[in-house]
């Protein structure tokens, strides 16, 4: 993927997070999806317990995903029916490709639950690092849904398994701005005894 290093540390410099609203088409086929989902997928993970799984959602599915966000908002917020939802259809149907990542620990493994969880989150910045060397911008996100228990079982979350993120990925509509980044020296601290 990449011919020298200095092409790897320009990926790493210029991997950026997109408004997954200003997302367009075109965004991955179903080849170079795999392909950055494998990618992902080679990540630390202590053990060799895989806990995390991911769930795609495909575009037939959008209207869907859409219904269950309603319903769960609801359910969660009895006075909003009948209310405007159209918030929640745009996060549905928002960017060409939309995938669920899931932190599933293994509880009963001698591994601490904290490094499985931590697992997961290396499975989402990978996800969002291959889809950058792919040529497109990803965008992670929570929110509500992410914590609502009846969107989390419908994705087969729940007990210890969570969602960790809803990603998306697409073309940026247009360039992509730099935000403000931590400086080094605010962050970075030597140890001292």
């Amino acid at each position: 993927m990449f011919n020298d290093t200095s092409s790897l540390k320009s990926h790493l410099a210029t991997r950026r997070s997109g408004k997954a609203r200003d997302m367009v088409a075109p965004g991955p086929d179903a080849a170079e999806l795999r392909a950055i989902i494998e990618l992902a997928l080679r990540t630390p993970d202590h053990g060799k317990l895989a806990p995390w799984r991911i769930v795609t959602i495909a575009d037939d599915q959008r209207d869907a995903f859409a219904r269950l966000l309603k319903d769960a908002w609801i359910a969660e917020n009895p006075g909003a029916a009948g209310l405007d939802l159209s918030a929640l259809d745009q996060f549905a149907h928002q960017a060409p490709t939309l995938l669920v990542l899931i932190s599933a620990p293994v509880p009963a493994s001698k591994i601490p639950v904290w490094e499985q969880e931590l697992s997961a989150g290396a499975v989402g910045m990978n996800l969002l690092h291959a889809a950058h060397a792919h040529g497109f911008v990803g965008s992670w996100l929570t929110g509500w849904a992410a914590y609502n228990p009846t969107i989390a079982q419908a994705f087969g979350a729940g007990n210890s398994a969570r969602i960790a993120g809803f990603f998306f990925f697409g073309t940026p509509r247009g360039p992509l701005s730099e935000r403000p980044r931590p400086e080094y020296d605010d962050i970075v601290t030597p140890w001292v005894i």
